[in-house]
């Protein structure tokens, strides 16, 4: 599905009605622009609650913390 827009003069992007429907985009969801070489990879943003428990199991013992920065 390859679709075009334009950059409005107020750096506003309309995303096409195809792409939408095909993602179940909304109106007022917030994305995150995550750069990507010469371009920008256009996600979703995660709420909260679709992070909840991302990290469980994860062992701590290995994790940076502010006691080893210079």
């Amino acid at each position: 599905m390859a679709e075009t827009t334009t950059l409005s003069s107020k750096f506003q992007i309309s995303i096409p009605k195809a792409v939408r429907e095909h993602h179940h985009w909304k109106a007022g969801q917030k994305f995150v622009f995550i750069p990507k070489g010469k371009g920008v990879l256009l996600v979703p943003a995660p709420t909260l609650g679709e992070l909840r428990g991302i990290a469980k199991g994860a062992d701590p013992k290995d994790v940076r913390d502010r006691d080893d920065r210079l």
